[in-house]
């Protein structure tokens, strides 16, 4: 069965006791966490935040230069001043190269007809996908990206941490 179609009743379990709707739009902590988007990871719970305390931005490797359009408004209109980079460990990022992917990309475009096919090679590969191989390294790489990027304001608390998927806990790398 399809998620999407349980999405409206189990939506008004929750709508029965929200309580949240007068949270103010900046986040309460000024705290950004940028993180990956892996379905086992519940930022939220596992470092004891609240819904309204932080933004969290998500994208595949939990990649700071994927999210940095997000983390640039959070900043300028929305008044974070503290940015937590998380990787975690078994990440799918972890699991491919990037032309390993642009040739399973290109594979499935076999049947499109030419006009699609040539679209979709271009666009593939003209894309960034941010796989690594090194997870603290990939941790200390997008922290250094945030702190040496002009963008991002001169008071900004920058770290780096790895969550292991195995036990739950976190540990700072920067």
């Amino acid at each position: 069965m399809s998620a999407h179609l349980e999405f409206a009743e189990k939506n008004a379990k929750y709508a029965e006791t929200f309580d949240k709707g007068d949270l103010p739009v900046p986040p309460a902590k000024k705290l950004l966490i940028v993180t990956c988007m892996d379905a086992r990871i519940d930022c939220y719970k596992s470092l004891g935040l609240e819904l309204g305390e932080a933004h969290v931005v998500r994208n595949a490797g939990g990649s700071a230069r994927d999210a940095f359009r997000s983390i640039l408004i959070s900043q300028r209109l929305l008044g974070t001043r503290e940015i937590a980079v998380f990787h975690h460990t078994n990440c799918g990022m972890q699991s491919f190269t990037a032309p390993q992917l642009r040739d399973i990309v290109k594979s499935d475009a076999q049947s499109k007809p030419d006009n699609e096919k040539d679209k979709i090679e271009t666009t593939v590969d003209g894309m960034e996908f941010y796989e690594f191989s090194d997870l603290e390294g990939s941790v200390r790489n997008d922290v250094k990206f945030l702190k040496e990027n002009l963008l991002v304001l001169d008071e900004a608390e920058i770290t780096g941490w790895v969550y292991d998927t195995a036990n739950g806990k976190v540990r700072q790398v920067v």
